[in-house]
């Protein structure tokens, strides 16, 4: 990508995502007009340098002037923003964890310890953004109000006025390419969700019977020895699937190889999916009878239905998950 499309991308992408298409054509237009006939990169830069820091020209495209955290200062504000939040948000969720289970006196069904911990935990998450926007904005907002040396001039990694050289030190990656750290996050999450209750299927998963402000655990949907024994194969898939999350926060876009990665990783989890679930005891005889009774149909049609249903959802999943992958990884 040359210094044109760099320039233009790092004026749009601090605008609103409405308004960066045709802020980018007219940008691209006011350069070419000012360039001449035959130019050069020299020419390029000099025309660039006239348009001054990418920042300060997004501030003047905006509708809205940033009266809270100015240009000299907002992407310095953003990024580390950007940074603490997830860490914050990580650190209150495992602390209300630990919290929860050094308290924990074993009477509580699994369940709703599950439950309790996910209430106390998005709860936990919600106060710690808002604290940490708080307190971060509050901090910004006061160093921009007292800064008397910045010269109008935003805050660069360099502390040295921008010139149109820095634009040869940014990494471009288009936003339907980029992998967030949103996106590695619930990655990890959902492995950790579906891993534990794989283990703990024998406590989570199967018939509940509420009453009394509670739900009570009756009868168990699984046969955890038959869980148990591909236990091993199920370790290999999350493995697999951690290996892969951290590749990607790595890489940080879609690629051929990021791809081809996350096909052998999707490959890997239906296998196992298909093989543990076709086990023919696999299902708890108890939940069967209690399920066939409860739907009126037969023992096989229960079977055939959670096998095949299940089957079906797994592979068109993974299937537009791979292909999902593959067409990020030709976007350029």
């Amino acid at each position: 990508m040359n210094l044109i499309d760099i320039y233009i991308h790092e004026v749009t992408r601090r605008l609103p995502e409405k308004n960066r298409e045709d802020i980018a054509l007219e940008l691209r237009s006011t350069i070419e007009d000012m360039l001449p006939d035959d130019y050069s990169e020299k020419d390029v830069k000099m025309v660039l340098e006239k348009l001054g820091n990418p920042a300060v020209l997004a501030s003047r495209y905006r509708d809205q002037p940033m009266h809270l955290i100015g240009p000299h200062y907002y992407d310095v504000y953003i990024t580390l923003l950007k940074m603490i939040l997830p860490i914050a948000m990580m650190i209150t969720l495992i602390s209300n964890i630990v919290d929860y289970f050094i308290q924990y006196s074993g009477d509580e069904a699994l369940i709703n310890v599950f439950f309790h911990i996910f209430g106390e935990g998005v709860w936990g998450i919600i106060e710690a953004g808002i604290q940490v926007f708080f307190w971060l904005t509050l901090t910004f907002a006061i160093i921009e109000r007292t800064d008397k040396g910045k010269e109008g001039q935003p805050f660069t990694k360099r502390k040295m006025k921008w010139n149109p050289d820095d634009l040869k030190n940014i990494s471009y990656i288009p936003k339907r390419k980029a992998i967030t750290k949103w996106e590695v996050f619930g990655s990890l999450f959902w492995t950790a969700i579906w891993g534990t209750v794989y283990f703990y299927a024998n406590q989570l998963v199967g018939v509940y019977r509420g009453g009394e402000g509670r739900l009570d655990f009756i009868k168990p949907a699984f046969n955890q020895d038959v869980l148990l024994h591909y236990g091993p194969l199920v370790f290999i898939v999350i493995v697999a699937e951690i290996a892969l999350a951290l590749y990607k926060l790595n890489k940080g876009q879609w690629t051929k190889k990021t791809a081809i990665f996350n096909f052998a990783v999707q490959l890997i989890g239906t296998i196992a999916f298909i093989v543990v679930l076709v086990q023919p005891n696999l299902l708890n005889q108890d939940f069967i009878v209690y399920m066939s009774d409860l739907f009126t149909i037969s023992s096989n049609q229960l079977e055939t239905w959670i096998v095949g249903g299940g089957s079906f959802i797994f592979i068109i999943s993974a299937a537009i998950n791979v292909y999902d992958g593959f067409r990020k990884a030709k976007i350029r």
